[in-house]
């Protein structure tokens, strides 16, 4: 393969996930306006479109290798859990899916919500990697931690509420998000600290990419931060707490890479 060849195969790919990025955002500004099976489309619509969005960017700034460790730290460890999650308990408490709403399944669990796992996990991760130097390696797994169980909350809300998922655990919840227990969210603490602990060693030699290169997953980034609050709270009302909590837990991660962002914009026009 030549230069010239390559270098166009990888703008191909960047301009993937571009497209999948923008599929994915108009998506979700469809879902308050659907319900029932169009809803459910909808759903598969948007996580697919994410991930099409992370693995092409990954592909197209990463590279192959990067892009296949990312996929089995998210979806594969993503699935493992649920599919003991599901059966046992550990480590989120009890619930189950429903079923037939999100295609195929394998043990009890959607094939969907792995994916998911790799859709809110890869967008946080670069966030943290503009916010956070790789010098310091325990900084960064602990904001990636934060930042991924911070989009659960507004995941688990609203797909509890969409009926996609029910829990039947005896735990209490966190103030208005009941039924959903605290045993969730430590769960996936502990899933998100895997993550994060994996991607950490795999960009232990690699440099910080620009704001520019990164700008797909940046913008989903902030696009989920900023979009889901205002959808929680204004077009699905009922879910004002996960809009709170979400948009307070993701600003961990969100204040300062928009700080950055600002500040390398002052530098620049300057």
């Amino acid at each position: 393969m030549t230069r010239t060849t390559a270098a166009a195969d990888t703008a191909g790919t960047a301009r993937t996930a571009v497209a999948a990025a923008v599929v994915a955002v108009t998506a979700q500004i469809a879902y308050p306006l659907t319900s029932e099976d169009t809803r459910d489309t909808v759903t598969v619509v948007v996580v697919l479109a994410l991930v099409a969005a992370a693995l092409a960017h990954a592909w197209a700034t990463r590279g192959v290798r990067w892009t296949a460790i990312m996929l089995a730290a998210t979806a594969g460890l993503g699935l493992l859990s649920e599919i003991v999650g599901t059966a046992t308990g550990f480590p989120f408490g009890c619930y189950s899916y429903a079923e037939g709403r999100l295609g195929p399944e394998l043990a009890g669990v959607p094939l969907l919500v792995p994916l998911a796992w790799t859709a809110g996990s890869y967008p946080v991760w670069i966030a943290v990697t503009h916010v956070v130097d790789r010098a310091r390696p325990a900084a960064r797994v602990a904001l990636a931690s934060a930042g991924i169980v911070a989009w659960d909350l507004y995941l688990d809300p609203q797909m509890v509420a969409d009926g996609q998922w029910t829990w039947c655990s005896p735990h209490p919840s966190p103030p208005g998000l009941d039924p959903i227990p605290w045993t969730n969210f430590l769960g996936w603490l502990l899933i998100a600290a895997a993550i994060g602990v994996t991607l950490t060693w795999l960009d232990r030699t690699r440099p910080t990419a620009p704001l520019r290169t990164d700008a797909v997953p940046l913008a989903l980034f902030l696009w989920t931060w900023l979009g889901s609050a205002l959808a929680h709270t204004v077009f699905l009302p009922e879910l004002g707490w996960s809009a709170l909590y979400g948009f307070v837990g993701m600003g961990l991660v969100g204040v300062p890479l928009v700080t950055r962002g600002i500040r390398a914009g002052t530098m620049t026009g300057c």
